[in-house]
């Protein structure tokens, strides 16, 4: 009878989830130069450093916490909450990932629910600033894909052949993302695939995602065009932003033999669409000096599509339509102008003065490209397109 109960209860010990809570944070502060528009790490953020405030605590800062259950041998959940800077400037907490994982073999799994974004090398851990060697992932990469999750489903396969770990990604699911005003980007139809290859100190990464985008404020703007007979709906059918396809690749690598890193990312984005076909990538390299890891980062983002567009015709139209139709057409080249078009030097060191906690100072030179606003945000009328901006950042990043 003793031998039962114990062999019961045991069996009830192994049948119950096991918890683990872990937590991340970073406490950031960035001072910007430009005092006629804002930096922000994410394009979505309403204000930043700069014109809102010279000294911002909301670009970097945030808090995150993780609770992962170990529900049984092959099954298992993951729920992660993270408090940032929102669309609305508050900091209400929102779910960066819940989703339940089943291991069908050791190296074959599946998963159901929100999951993370597997568009970047870093995009596992972009939010956890511990894990990474800048105080923010270089934006003229990053800021492509500004939605870091998506529900839906995914599926991960891993090989190994001698000392090489093969990992490769499917992905399909949905996402939205809100900005500025209350307007929403929808993305449908997302279909991701990625490969990471480990060979000792050498990563190897590589991915490509296509999706349907929908942004319904736009709407408008294009409709108006259409008021303009069968030359208006071409314009229109060409830059809006109404269910069209979007490509994205990526290719990334890193040597990290311990002493000092070498790392690089390079993406493109394609679209018949207002926003363009982007391009962007980065160089990092850091050397370790005991507690120190000095880095200098140099990146470029760029646009390949068409900057201007001659819009409506204007020499047929009646009087009363020219101030409109020019109008139409100004803003129309203005916004494909404006797109992110610029180059940086950043340099930084991170110093990891105590377990698991690390200060980090960055300076970043950011020249933008002339009729361009770079990735700048709330642009003031005294903004002048072009130029150069000079941050200083410095982020306390913590894990636990």
């Amino acid at each position: 009878m003793l031998v039962f109960s114990a062999q019961a209860a045991q069996a009830q010990m192994s049948d119950t989830p096991n918890l683990t809570l872990n937590g991340f944070g970073t406490v950031g502060v960035v001072h910007s130069d430009e005092n006629q528009a804002d930096f922000a790490a994410n394009i979505l953020a309403p204000k930043g450093a700069g014109y809102t405030s010279d000294w911002s605590a909301e670009v970097d800062s945030r808090l995150g916490l993780q609770l992962t259950a170990s529900l049984t041998p092959r099954l298992s959940s993951v729920v992660q909450v993270i408090s940032e800077q929102r669309y609305d400037g508050t900091y209400k907490p929102k779910v960066e990932w819940a989703n339940v994982r089943f291991e069908i073999t050791p190296d074959f799994s599946v998963r159901a629910g929100r999951m993370v974004q597997s568009t970047f090398m870093s995009s596992e851990y972009r939010k956890v600033g511990y894990a990474t060697p800048w105080v923010r992932p270089p934006l003229e990469v990053y800021r492509m894909i500004p939605v870091t999750n998506f529900d839906g489903l995914d599926a991960s396969y891993r090989s190994r052949i001698g000392d090489v770990t093969h990992t490769l990604r499917g992905t399909y699911g949905k996402a939205d993302a809100r900005y500025q005003g209350g307007g929403t980007a929808e993305a449908r139809e997302a279909m991701g695939l990625a490969s990471t290859l480990e060979w000792g100190a050498t990563t190897l990464f590589a991915s490509y995602g296509q999706y349907r985008l929908t942004i319904e404020e736009l709407n408008p703007f294009f409709d108006g065009f259409r008021f303009f007979g069968p030359e208006g709906e071409a314009i229109a059918d060409r830059y809006d932003v109404d269910d069209k396809r979007f490509e994205v690749i990526s290719f990334g690598a890193r040597y990290d033999p311990g002493d000092w890193f070498l790392m690089g990312e390079w993406a493109r984005s394609d679209s018949q669409t207002l926003i363009g076909d982007l391009r962007g990538w980065y160089v990092t390299g850091g050397v370790r000096v005991g507690a120190v890891t000095p880095y200098v980062t140099v990146a470029r983002a760029s646009v390949s599509s068409n900057l201007s567009d001659p819009g409506l015709s204007t020499e047929w139209m009646p009087p009363e339509w020219l101030p409109t139709a020019e109008l139409f057409n100004e803003t129309l080249n203005h916004l494909l102008l404006s797109s992110a078009r610029q180059r940086s030097l950043s340099l930084g060191a991170r110093w990891d003065f105590a377990r698991n906690m690390a200060l980090t100072a960055q300076y970043d030179h950011i020249d933008i490209d002339g009729g361009s606003q770079g990735i700048l945000l709330n642009l003031q009328p005294g903004f002048e397109p072009g130029g150069t901006v000079n941050l200083f950042s410095l982020a306390l990043d913590f894990v636990f």
